[in-house]
């Protein structure tokens, strides 16, 4: 395995002794009130979690760390993420961040991960901490230059997503965030294949994770970083895919806000993942 531009890893990637690719595993529910007050006493990134690198095959791609200065990662040559700044959850589905977090500033000019249509991305998490609610991952056309795109009037389009795994209800049931914890020291990874026939491109890539475990208070949870997708395909997807962030979400959407731990939920064992549906190209 080896880093882009050979650049030292960040605070979220020091453990990258790490595989590309480990198989899920559930972790002990014993072990949760243990873990996430070691979590607490790690740093202020480490106890929340964050999306802290990317790999395409064995190249790991060096993203944000909130936690380190940023006049050593504004303008590197090697950044290919988006800024975030703060590890604090957006609320509210008309944040104007709720696109690229806060600030959603680029990266430069011609900091792209190059990548071929149909080859996996990793986004590789650090102890990320909670455990219900749906994943997403969204792709969005920039032109020629990414960077100097408005991210809320971009385009996006959902390429994957998970939600509810298995289980009795919505608050006992295991959900993929769970699965995607890691409490070992290695990080949890979440590969996405890119699809086989989208148009070559540069594209905004964005993760997001909704967190839902309290009541009727939903948590936003999104980072973007920049492709270069090389391929042979012409596949895009059409108008009833797309969605803007903000936009793409309603305040009084029933997946968005919501009490899992209401007694209407105690059989339910079916989520609907906000977004509308998958193109896969």
């Amino acid at each position: 395995m080896h880093l882009a531009h050979d650049i030292p890893t960040n605070a979220l990637g020091s453990h990258l002794a790490a595989p590309p690719v480990l198989p899920l595993t559930n972790m002990a529910a014993t072990l949760r009130p243990l873990l996430a007050a070691l979590a607490l006493l790690a740093g202020p990134v480490l106890a929340h979690g964050g999306l802290g690198n990317y790999t395409v095959g064995d190249t790991w791609y060096r993203g944000y760390d909130p936690s380190e200065p940023a006049s050593e990662q504004v303008g590197q040559p090697w950044m290919v993420q988006r800024q975030w700044v703060t590890i604090d959850p957006i609320f509210t589905v008309d944040s104007p961040y709720l696109a690229c977090n806060t600030p959603g500033a680029p990266p430069p000019a011609n900091s792209y991960i190059p990548i071929s249509a149909g080859d996996n991305l990793t986004a590789v998490y650090w102890y990320w901490l909670h455990p219900v609610g749906p994943m997403t991952v969204w792709l969005a056309a920039c032109g020629d230059d990414c960077t100097t795109v408005d991210v809320n009037k971009l385009d996006f389009f959902k390429i994957w997503e998970a939600g509810l795994l298995e289980g009795p209800n919505l608050a006992e049931g295991v959900w993929y965030q769970k699965e995607f914890q890691r409490w070992d020291g290695s990080p949890g990874l979440w590969p996405v294949r890119i699809p086989r026939n989208l148009r070559a491109g540069r594209y905004i890539v964005r993760h997001e994770i909704l967190s839902i475990h309290i009541e009727d208070k939903p948590q936003f949870y999104p980072q973007c970083a920049h492709l270069e997708v090389k391929g042979e395909g012409d596949a895009v997807p059409g108008e009833e895919w797309l969605r803007r962030f903000p936009g793409a979400y309603e305040a009084d959407d029933p997946s968005i806000r919501i009490n899992i731990y209401a007694k209407e939920f105690d059989t339910t064992t079916n989520y609907t993942i906000p977004g509308g549906p998958i193109w896969d190209g």
